[in-house]
């Protein structure tokens, strides 16, 4: 399948800002783009593209000040497959795990291990461990913390979220790790694109948070807020948590004046229309 994705955000700055954007699909999608993934910026920005320490792909750009237009318009080809379920992957001892894998078994910004050890072997101590674990602990979150859009923050944590039992999908997300990696399992966060391809139609559209886990000598994917297979998945970034795949990084004030997003399935007949406009 063809998957429309992109953006039109727009912010205002009062006085000139440097900028940090991780706006661009994740480096390991890149081959499926079916035309260029550009990103442009009205008025016109020096961007310098770069590599980050977890492999994502993102830009840095000063801005003179006043208002910021940034686009992306581009088509993913998609498998159009579900997410993969693995039942049977096992976990893996501590002693066993690739040491690329231990800084996610750590606490970090948002998920703080130390404070929800104990709630999570109270909770998952007791049965299955691997792919059944991490399926409980989503079952748990999904089933005890209600979407709230009105109580999103940036600075809210997985306690938080534990004790107040309301977040968004980044929230949903920040927890699921921290029960994972108080029970020994490597979980890392993941950004990106998730529309609403063969599920009723969602809220409007906004970039979406789910979490991968090292099991049966891989990574898979796992997502506590919708908790259930989805397609259409468009990775954008992987980091310990929010802090580290954050979309824009600006070093000065700003606001948030436009936030359009979308990832629609297109049809081929679609797909070259889209391809012809330069």
């Amino acid at each position: 399948m063809f998957i429309r994705i992109g953006f039109d955000i727009a912010y205002s700055f009062p006085q000139p800002t440097e900028m940090i954007m991780m706006l661009y699909t994740h480096p390991s999608r890149s081959s499926f783009l079916m035309k260029p993934e550009r990103l442009i910026s009205e008025p016109a920005l020096m961007l310098e593209d770069f590599i980050d320490v977890y492999g994502n792909k993102c830009a840095r750009a000063f801005c003179q000040g006043g208002t910021l237009h940034l686009k992306i318009d581009t088509v993913m080809k998609d498998d159009g497959l579900p997410d993969i379920l693995t039942p049977d992957a096992r976990q893996h001892g501590i002693r066993e795990l690739p040491t690329d894998t231990l800084l996610y078994l750590l606490g970090s910004r948002y998920c703080e291990i130390e404070k929800l050890t104990e709630a999570a072997w109270d909770l998952f101590g007791q049965g299955s461990t691997g792919w059944g674990r991490v399926q409980a602990i989503c079952d748990w979150v999904h089933n005890h913390i209600t979407f709230a859009h009105e109580s999103a923050r940036c600075d809210r944590t997985a306690y938080d979220t534990f004790l107040d039992q309301r977040g968004v999908c980044r929230d949903y997300t920040h927890l699921a790790i921290t029960f994972c990696r108080c029970m020994g399992i490597p979980a890392r966060y993941a950004t990106g694109y998730l529309g609403d391809i063969q599920v009723p139609l969602l809220p409007p559209m906004d970039f979406s948070a789910w979490f991968e886990v090292f099991l049966g000598g891989k990574w898979h994917t796992f997502d506590a807020r919708n908790n259930q297979p989805r397609v259409g998945r468009i990775l954008m970034a992987r980091g310990r948590d929010a802090a580290d795949v954050a979309l824009t990084t600006t070093f000065g004030k700003h606001a948030l004046e436009k936030f359009d997003i979308w990832a629609d399935e297109i049809s081929e007949s679609e797909l070259e229309e889209v391809l012809a406009v330069r």
